[in-house]
Formats: C-alpha cells, sequence, structure tokens
C-alpha cells in the first residue's frame, strides 16, 4: 500500500487555471476507487484556492500501478473539466510517503492556505473525509491521514495563536470593503449563496455591527437559510441591489454548472459559457433603477462586491460598472497579510511532530505482516519443541505430568522469545525502509510522468525527487 496525493492549488496555477481544473471535482473520488482496481480508497479535498486528491493505492514495489493510477486519475480529471490530459498532468504536484501526510497537515492548519492561518480550512478537511466516509471511498489509512490532520489543526489552534493571527478568506475580504463603505450599522448587505462560506460571511457580517442583510439563492433554499438565521431572503436579486451598499457572493452555483456541463458527453455539451450568478447587466439595471429613484439626491453611494467563489458567482465586466468596486479571490492572494516567521515556525514544528508520529504508526502497521509471521512462527517452534521434550522423556519411560510439561513450555518459550525479539526488531526495520523505497519510486515514477506532461526532463530515477517550478 502506498499513500498518493496529487495537488493544485494557487500557489502553482492561477485561479483561473484552478478553476478549469476542477470542474467536476466532487465526482473524482468515488469514480476512481471504482474504475481503477490499484486505487483502494479516495478523498478529494476541493476548496476556493485548492484541488487536491488523497489515494490510497495497491502498487507494485516498481511504482507501475502507481504509474497507471496516476495517468488513470488524471484522465479522469480531464474528462470531468475539458482541460487536456497532459495539462492535468502537469497541473498537478505529486507526494507519496511522508510528504503526504505534512502536506495534509499543513493545509488543515492553514499553513499552506491564500491567507495563512485561515481558520475554514480545518472543516473543509474535515467535511471531505465525512463525504469520501459517506460515499463509502476511504480506507483505513485515509481515514488516520484526515484524523490525524484535524487533530493536529486542533492542536496548533490551542497551543498557538496563528488562528487568532491569520486572518479568514471571508474576513480579509470585509476588511478590504470597508474602506468604502459606510460605519457598518448603516451597511446595507446582499448575500448570495447558502451554504457554509455564506453561513460564516453572515457571522463575520453581523459581528462588525451589519444587521441589514437579504439572502438570494437562485437554489430556492434561501427561505430556510434566512429563516433559520433571522434574516430576510429575497426572490429578485436585482431589486435587491438597487440600494445594497455590498454584495458578498459564495453560492458556488457556478461551479455546479461547470461540473454539470462537463458531466455531459462531449458532443452534447453546451457551447455557450455558463452564466454567472451575478451579470453585469444586472448590476447596471440595479443602479439605473437606484439613480431614478434618487432624482435630485447626490450621486448613489459605491457598491462593493466581493466574490468568494472559485468558480466565479460574479461576471468580471462587473468591475467596469460605474460606482462599482469589484473584489475576487486573486484580489484577496494580493492583500493577504504576512505572519510572523516565529509564529509560523512553533506551527510548523507541531506540524513536523505530528508527520513522524503518523509516519511511524503507519509504517509499523506495513510491519505488522512480517511480525505476525514471526509470532506465528515462533509459536510453532515452541509447540514442536515441546513435544519433542515430552516425548523423549516418555520414551525413556517417564511420565510428564500437565504442571511439568507447562513448565517446560515456559522455558522454551523463554528461549524462543529472547531469540524472536531481536528477529522483530530486524523485521520492523525491513519492513519500514521496504515501504519507504516504495514510496520513492513511488513518487518518482509519478512525477516523472507530470514532467513529461509539462515538457520537462525528469531527474534520473531513483534520485531525490526536487521540489517542482511554479507553473
Amino acid at each position: 500500500m502506498a499513500l498518493l496525493s496529487l495537488t493544485a492549488s494557487h500557489h502553482e496555477l492561477d485561479l483561473d487555471a484552478l478553476e478549469r481544473l476542477s470542474a467536476g471535482a466532487h465526482s473524482i473520488g468515488g469514480s476512481a476507487v471504482a474504475a481503477c482496481d490499484v486505487i483502494t480508497g479516495a478523498v478529494v479535498l476541493a476548496t476556493c484556492n485548492r484541488f487536491e486528491l488523497y489515494l490510497d493505492v495497491d502498487a507494485p514495489l516498481d511504482g507501475t500501478g502507481v504509474q497507471h493510477a496516476t495517468e488513470h486519475v488524471a484522465r479522469m480529471v480531464a474528462d470531468a473539466s475539458g482541460v487536456a490530459v497532459d495539462e492535468a498532468l502537469a497541473s498537478f504536484r505529486t507526494r507519496a510517503g511522508t510528504e503526504v501526510a505534512e502536506h495534509l497537515f499543513a493545509v488543515a492548519s492553514g499553513l499552506d492556505s491564500m491567507v495563512v492561518g485561515e481558520r475554514e480550512i480545518a472543516g473543509q478537511v474535515k467535511r471531505a473525509l465525512e463525504t469520501a466516509h459517506a460515499d463509502g471511498v476511504t480506507s483505513s489509512t485515509l481515514e488516520l491521514l484526515f484524523q490525524t490532520a484535524s487533530r493536529t489543526s486542533k492542536k496548533i489552534s490551542t497551543q498557538t495563536t496563528l488562528g487568532g493571527a491569520g486572518r479568514s478568506v471571508v474576513a480579509l475580504g470585509l476588511d478590504l470593503a470597508a474602506a468604502e463603505l459606510p460605519p457598518w450599522h448603516q451597511v446595507r448587505a446582499v448575500l448570495i449563496g447558502t451554504g457554509s462560506y455564506a453561513g460564516a460571511s453572515l457571522a463575520a457580517l453581523r459581528a462588525l455591527g451589519c444587521d441589514d442583510v437579504r439572502v438570494y439563492s437562485q437554489s430556492g433554499r434561501a427561505e430556510e437559510f434566512a429563516a433559520a438565521r433571522g434574516v430576510e431572503a429575497v426572490t429578485d436579486l436585482v431589486a435587491a441591489l438597487e440600494d445594497a451598499d455590498l454584495v458578498v457572493s459564495c453560492s458556488g452555483a457556478r461551479g455546479r454548472a461547470l461540473a454539470a456541463d462537463a458531466a455531459r458527453p462531449g458532443a452534447e455539451r453546451r457551447e455557450q459559457a455558463i452564466e454567472h450568478v451575478l451579470d453585469a447587466a444586472a448590476v447596471v439595471r440595479a443602479r439605473e433603477r437606484a439613480a431614478v429613484r434618487a432624482g435630485d439626491e447626490p450621486e448613489a453611494r459605491p457598491t462593493v462586491v466581493l466574490d468568494l467563489a472559485l468558480h466565479r458567482d460574479v461576471d468580471p465586466r462587473v468591475a467596469d460598472v460605474e460606482g462599482v468596486l469589484l473584489y475576487d479571490l486573486a484580489t484577496l492572494a494580493a492583500h493577504s497579510p504576512s505572519i510572523a516567521s516565529d509564529l509560523v515556525a512553533q506551527a510548523r514544528a507541531i506540524v513536523d511532530d505530528a508527520t513522524r508520529a503518523f509516519e511511524e504508526t503507519r509504517l509499523g502497521r506495513a510491519a505488522d505482516t512480517a511480525v505476525v509471521a514471526l509470532l506465528a512462527d515462533a509459536e510453532r517452534r515452541i509447540a514442536l519443541e515441546v513435544a519433542d521434550v515430552v516425548a523423549l522423556r516418555e520414551a525413556d519411560g517417564e511420565t510428564v505430568e500437565p504442571d511439568e510439561a507447562e513448565e517446560i513450555a515456559r522455558d522454551v518459550r523463554r528461549r524462543v522469545h529472547a531469540d524472536l525479539h531481536r528477529a522483530i526488531v530486524a523485521a520492523r526495520a525491513e519492513a519500514v525502509e521496504a515501504a519507504r523505497a516504495e514510496e520513492r519510486a513511488v513518487v518518482a515514477d509519478a512525477q516523472a510522468l507530470a514532467d513529461a506532461a509539462a515538457g520537462t526532463t525528469p531527474p534520473a530515477h531513483p534520485g531525490p525527487v526536487p521540489e517542482p517550478a511554479a507553473r
């Protein structure tokens, strides 16, 4: 067994490329397990700035099976997203073994986020495992990996101030918007979406003192969302925008539409672009209506639009509408604050400790088969030696009572177990080194595929795999 991860994030790709790649992301895990015989478990982590697949691969030592799994998953991603297979391969950073755990633990702790120290990612990691578990596509190793990631995130949260120093994507967006808005208690806000990000956005707005929030959803869930949280649901988005100071859009509806369209056979895919939840024409109409209503009053206040969806909810041309400021994820990334290096170092040390502990547990499992075989062989030796001693004494005319037989067995067991301890230590060391060697071959083979797809020359196998250049 080998742990393998294929990861793409804002570090390697611009958000446009990441958006294309991750269309249909949520179907990949189940499809990979069902369609590829060497993949025994899969968890997909898809957020506003990353698309990552964690795989448990039953692969031969030479890495051929892992190559097959990597190519197979890349083809599935390509089919689901509409990108070329070579582009899909080249977009992912491949990790195996220790690197998989170290990366996921850093991700879950907010160390790898667009906004370092963000808090939402811990919940997203937890939900990724829950989704895979509900779909029946996890493995015991992946369960342990993701549960350890969540525990590591909690440990960093309680033992450092990283979570307090970091800003969530929502909080950072609201900070940027505040410079162009009235005092928060006067702000009229429209929230587009009813998912977890919408809930986080509403909580953040209320914490700032903004209570005038209306909710819109294309899915029809706005009324239920609003009723549960004591806000107003709206069905006419343009009318709601007329007097809005702030629009926060995080529905992900366009992402779901892109995924559904990508799932169609090639000939049936729509040629026209998937519509945005909020387009420029709607914003123009709203601004015009507001101007007519205002009459001779001073010019309408600016409208700030925050688009927090990876698959943009908001048409980028909204930024061209007079009086409108649009902040999207790329803008937020550019304004992400730095976190003190000593604080990051504290969190990294916790991640490193968690990684070592996880690897000891996981590689210990890899040695279990060898240890079980040694124990079974030892019990056979003990039984045979005791039987031989008893038979020899009975051949000499002695009667061996049960308590005497037990004493003989204890003597033999002590001697055999003394030798067994040394054998178990050696077997564990050999099994662990074999597992590590397999993983080095796995990551080298898988990275070679990505390098070939990117048009680069891979390093000589089986040498160490260098950090890939940012694409």
